[in-house]
């Protein structure tokens, strides 16, 4: 059988190879061979007896993990089999967190090791915690604005009276007190300044795709965005056909507003 993302070969034992076991433990669980070579023949390994020993003590005071290792014996060859189950929680080895994909372990860092960490804590991006944000970064005309369309469409009338710490807390905004980023998106006078990338830019290109005619960049917080880029498509980017039926002048937009 050839390696694959649950399936290793090794021909003798490193201790580098507890970054393997460790990618293993956070991505579906493997196993490792010691003692095959790259097409899963047995070539055999001499100081068993010392690995069997050897590797689930270091895997256990390295990672704090336990892992299966197991002794078999193949044309008079011994290999050693290493069973790495798959964990809830981010394991880590020597600070650093390593994840199995496909036939390959990678080191994650930056974004992706921000993603791993939210997704092993059961958390969304949103669902943290803002620690800088105040109810003073929240935009109360934003928030009236909310209630009333919720009002005018039949929904949660019983947020009518609520101050805006009770009302994001009752919107499952808030922990404890303190905004979670969702609020800041969401109600935020000014969530650029927590998050550099809240905003969209709108372009319009020609028939070839890489020639940009015009574009403008709107930001805010989403229920802000959502009407101004309406406005902005409306009124600069789609072109409005024009008909007459009799004497009523008919306009259709290149595109439904729900799309």
């Amino acid at each position: 059988m050839p390696e694959n993302q649950n399936i290793e070969y090794k021909q003798s034992w490193h201790d580098d190879y507890l970054k393997w076991v460790c990618g293993f433990a956070n991505a579906s669980g493997g196993i490792i061979y010691i003692g095959k070579d790259d097409y899963g023949k047995v070539i055999g390994v001499n100081d068993f007896k010392r690995l069997l020993d050897d590797i689930p003590n270091k895997v256990r005071n390295s990672m704090g993990i336990s892992v299966e290792v197991n002794l078999y014996e193949e044309n008079e060859k011994y290999f050693i089999e290493i069973i790495t189950y798959p964990y809830s929680v981010a394991i880590s080895v020597r600070g650093r967190y390593y994840y199995r994909c496909g036939s390959t372990k990678h080191e994650l860092t930056g974004a992706s090791l921000n993603e791993f960490l939210l997704k092993k804590s059961g958390k969304t991006w949103d669902d943290i915690i803002e620690p800088k944000a105040t109810f003073d970064d929240i935009d109360e005309k934003t928030v009236s604005s909310f209630l009333q369309a919720s009002e005018n469409a039949g929904r949660l009338p019983e947020n009518r009276g609520l101050s805006i710490p009770e009302l994001l807390e009752k919107l499952r905004l808030t922990e404890d007190g303190k905004l979670k980023r969702a609020a800041i998106i969401l109600f935020g006078k000014e969530p650029s300044k927590f998050f550099p990338n809240t905003f969209v830019k709108i372009g319009r290109f020609s028939k070839n795709d890489a020639d940009l005619i015009f574009q403008e960049t709107e930001e805010g917080n989403l229920i802000v965005l959502l009407q101004s880029v309406l406005n902005q498509l409306n009124h600069k980017f789609l072109t409005r056909p024009i008909r007459f039926e009799g004497m009523q002048r008919i306009e259709k937009s290149e595109y439904p507003t729900s799309a």
